[in-house]
C-alpha cells in the first residue's frame, strides 16, 4: 500500500507539473521583439536603421517587451553607447540588454560605460511563467574569443539552481553556445538543470536555427540594412504551446521562418538525452610543468599577477586588488576601487601602482593595502603603470598621459595629446617613453620633461591601432606588431620605420640579451626577428601548433625558454636558440595574461577566467 500511496503522490505531482506548464503556455500570448548587432559607430546608416526599428516596434500595440542582444556598438565607446541609449529610450515598452565582443573589446571604458548607462550586465525576468535570463558574452578589453565572465558564471549557477524544474526559459546570449565562446560547456550544463527551451544569439547577422547539445538555439538577423532590403528584426510569439520566430522588416512583418514547441521538463529531457554532450577534459603532453599552488578568483582577471618580495599582486574585474602570500596563495590584503581594473599593478620601493575603470590612478602600500595617494583621471585608466627613477608612467582613456613621482602622487608631466585611448604598457628607459593608442599612433616622449619625440602611425583604421602591444626596445629600434598581422621596427631616435614585415598581431617579447624579438602570428606559428639587423631578418619560425590565435598578451623569456600565451588557456615553452617545442601546459580555458618568470623555474601565471598560479617547470 505505501508504494501505491507514493505511486499516486508522484503521478499528482506530475499531473499539477504538467498543469502549470500548459497554464503557463496556453493561456497567455508573449510577444517580444528581438534585435541583435545594431553596430551603432560614427556612420549614419546604424543610427537611421535602429531609429527605424524603434519607430516601427512603436506601431505594434500588441508588443510585450524588447531584448537586444549584443553588438550594440562598433567600438564600445562612450559617445556610441549614449547614441545607441538615446535612441533605445524612445521605445514606448521596456527593454532588456546585454552586451557583445564589440561593445567589450574596445571599450575605453573598461565596460564601465555600457553598466552605467544600462544599468546592468546581465538580466533575469518573469513574464507569465517564462523565466528570461541574459548575460554579456565578452571578451571584455583583451582580444581573444568569447567569454562569458567569470562573474556572470558565478551568478547563472546560483540563478539556476533556485529556478523550479518546471519553469520554461529563454536564455539571450550574444554568441551561439559553441566552441566560438571558451566557457559554453559550463554554459550549457548550468541551462541543463533548467526547463530551458530556446537560446537565442545573435553575432552571426542572419536568422539561423542552431542546434546545440540539449538545447535548441535560435540566431537572429542583424537590424542593419546591409545586403537587405532593409533593416528589420524578429517577433518572437509565445503561445499555444509553441514559439513562433517572424522577421518583420519595412513595416511589414513576414511569415513564420520556424516555429518550435514548448516543451515540458520530461520532453526536455528526453530529447536532450538523445544529444548530450561529452566535454574532454584538457590533457597536457608529458611535461615537467606542476602546480605549486592555484587560486580562483569570483571575477574575471584581465590583467597579469606580479610577484615582489613575497607576494603576489592582481586586480579582478569587481575592482578589487588583491595580494597574496606567495609561498602559500592565501589573502593577505584587498582594496576595492569602484570601477573594474585591467591594469597590471607595478611595484617600486615598496609602492604599488595601478589603474581603475573608476577613473582614478591608485598608489597602495604594497606591504599592508594602505592607499597612500591618488590622482583623478577624466575617463577610464586602463593602462598599466611602468616605473623607473622614481616616476610612475601611465596612458588613460582622456587623452592625456601622466608622468607621476611615486612618492608624493605629484605629477611631474602630462601631455594631453593622445589621440585614442590607451591600454597597453609603455617600454620606459633613459632615453624615451614609448606608448601606442586606439588612433593608430605610436608616441615617443622624452622621460623627464614630457616632451613629444615624434609619433609614427601605421595610417590604419582604429581596429589595426598599436594600442594592444607592450613595445619593447632593442639596438635603437622599438618594436611593435599591429593587427593587420605586421611587425614594424621603427627607429628609437627619430621615429622612421627601419623595416616592416608580415606576420604578427598584438603579442611581442624581447630575448634576455636583446637581439632578438619574438612575435606570435595569428596561425600557429612564432617569429624571432633580428634586432641588429638594418632589415627584416628571420632567425627562426617554429610551428607551434596552437591553432588560430588571437590574445594580445606579451611573450616573455627565462632559462633559455620563450613563454607564449594564448588565448584558450595554453601555455607554450619554445627553446629560445631554435624555437622547437619544449612544453605544452594547460592552465584554464581562457585567455593567459602576461606570464612572469619568478626565478628558480618559475612562472606567475593568471587568466581571464579568474585563475592565478604558480607554476615550476
Amino acid at each position: 500500500m505505501k508504494k501505491i500511496k507514493k505511486c499516486l503522490v508522484l503521478l499528482l505531482v506530475l499531473m499539477c507539473s504538467f498543469t502549470i506548464f500548459a497554464q503557463s503556455n496556453n493561456d497567455s500570448v508573449i510577444k517580444f521583439a528581438y534585435l541583435a548587432d545594431l553596430h551603432i559607430s560614427d556612420a549614419t546608416a546604424p543610427a537611421e536603421d535602429l531609429e527605424n526599428s524603434v519607430r516601427d516596434i512603436n506601431t505594434l500595440k500588441d508588443i510585450d517587451f524588447v531584448i537586444f542582444a549584443g553588438d550594440i556598438t562598433e567600438f564600445g565607446s562612450d559617445r556610441e553607447i549614449l547614441l545607441a541609449k538615446s535612441i533605445i529610450d524612445k521605445l514606448s515598452v521596456p527593454y532588456y540588454i546585454v552586451a557583445g565582443n564589440h561593445d567589450a573589446k574596445w571599450s575605453e571604458s573598461g565596460c564601465n560605460t555600457f553598466a552605467r548607462v544600462f544599468g546592468y550586465e546581465h538580466f533575469d525576468f518573469e513574464v507569465d511563467g517564462v523565466k528570461f535570463i541574459g548575460c554579456n558574452s565578452g571578451p571584455n578589453m583583451r582580444m581573444a574569443p568569447a567569454l562569458v565572465p567569470r562573474e556572470s558564471i558565478v551568478w547563472l549557477d546560483s540563478l539556476t539552481n533556485t529556478l523550479p524544474k518546471d519553469k520554461p526559459v529563454i536564455f539571450v546570449n550574444h554568441y551561439p553556445l559553441d566552441d566560438a565562446m571558451l566557457n559554453f560547456e559550463t554554459v550549457l550544463d548550468l541551462l541543463g538543470r533548467t526547463n530551458i527551451q530556446v537560446a537565442l544569439c545573435g553575432h552571426g547577422h542572419n536568422n539561423s536555427i542552431m542546434n546545440y547539445p540539449g538545447i535548441r538555439g535560435v540566431m537572429g538577423r542583424s537590424n542593419l540594412r546591409t545586403g537587405r532590403a532593409g533593416a528589420g528584426y524578429n517577433l518572437i510569439t509565445i503561445a499555444d504551446g509553441q514559439i513562433t520566430f517572424q522577421e518583420r522588416m519595412n513595416s511589414v512583418t513576414k511569415e513564420p521562418w520556424y516555429t518550435i514547441p514548448m516543451l515540458s521538463p520530461q520532453e526536455k529531457t528526453a530529447a536532450s538525452a538523445k544529444n548530450i554532450i561529452v566535454a574532454a577534459n584538457p590533457v597536457n603532453p608529458a611535461n615537467p610543468v606542476r602546480v605549486v599552488w592555484e587560486v580562483q578568483d569570483n571575477y574575471d582577471i584581465g590583467d597579469a599577477a606580479v610577484l615582489a618580495k613575497g607576494m603576489v599582486y592582481y586586480a579582478n574585474t569587481a575592482g578589487v586588488v588583491k595580494a597574496l602570500d606567495a609561498a602559500t596563495g592565501k589573502m593577505r590584503w584587498s582594496y576595492a576601487t569602484r570601477g573594474k581594473i585591467f591594469s597590471t599593478p607595478a611595484i617600486a620601493e615598496g609602492y604599488l601602482v595601478i589603474g581603475s575603470s573608476d577613473e582614478n590612478i591608485y598608489c597602495l602600500d604594497a606591504r599592508l593595502g594602505e592607499l597612500i595617494w591618488k590622482v583623478k583621471a577624466d575617463k577610464s585608466v586602463l593602462a598599466s603603470p611602468a616605473i623607473l627613477k622614481g616616476i610612475v608612467y601611465i596612458g588613460s582613456s582622456d587623452g592625456i598621459f601622466r608622468a607621476i613621482e611615486l612618492k608624493t602622487g605629484n605629477i611631474a608631466w602630462t601631455f594631453d595629446k593622445i589621440k585614442g585611448f590607451v591600454e597597453a604598457k609603455a617600454w620606459v628607459d633613459k632615453d624615451g617613453v614609448y606608448i601606442g593608442d586606439w588612433a593608430s599612433t605610436l608616441y615617443a616622449f622624452n622621460p623627464k620633461s614630457g616632451k613629444l619625440l615624434w609619433s609614427w602611425t601605421n595610417e590604419k583604421g582604429r581596429g589595426l591601432s598599436p594600442a594592444a602591444v607592450w613595445p619593447v626596445k632593442a639596438n635603437g629600434k622599438v618594436f611593435v606588431v599591429t593587427p593587420e598581422r605586421m611587425t614594424h621596427a621603427i627607429d628609437a631616435a627619430t621615429g622612421k620605420e627601419v623595416w616592416r614585415a608580415k606576420g604578427g598581431r598584438e603579442a611581442i617579447g624581447l630575448s634576455a640579451d636583446g637581439s632578438a624579438v619574438y612575435v606570435k602570428t595569428m596561425q600557429d606559428t612564432v617569429i624571432a626577428f633580428s634586432t641588429t639587423a638594418g632589415e627584416a631578418k628571420s632567425l627562426w619560425r617554429s610551428f607551434t601548433g596552437y591553432g588560430y590565435e588571437i590574445a594580445p598578451s606579451p611573450v616573455t623569456t627565462a632559462d633559455d625558454l620563450v613563454f607564449i600565451p594564448t588565448d584558450k588557456g595554453n601555455i607554450f615553452a619554445l627553446n629560445a636558440k631554435d624555437g622547437t617545442v619544449v612544453w605544452k601546459y594547460n592552465l584554464s580555458i581562457a585567455l593567459i595574461n602576461y606570464i612572469q618568470p619568478i626565478g628558480k623555474r618559475g612562472l606567475l601565471v593568471s587568466s581571464m577566467d579568474g585563475k592565478v598560479a604558480i607554476l615550476k617547470y
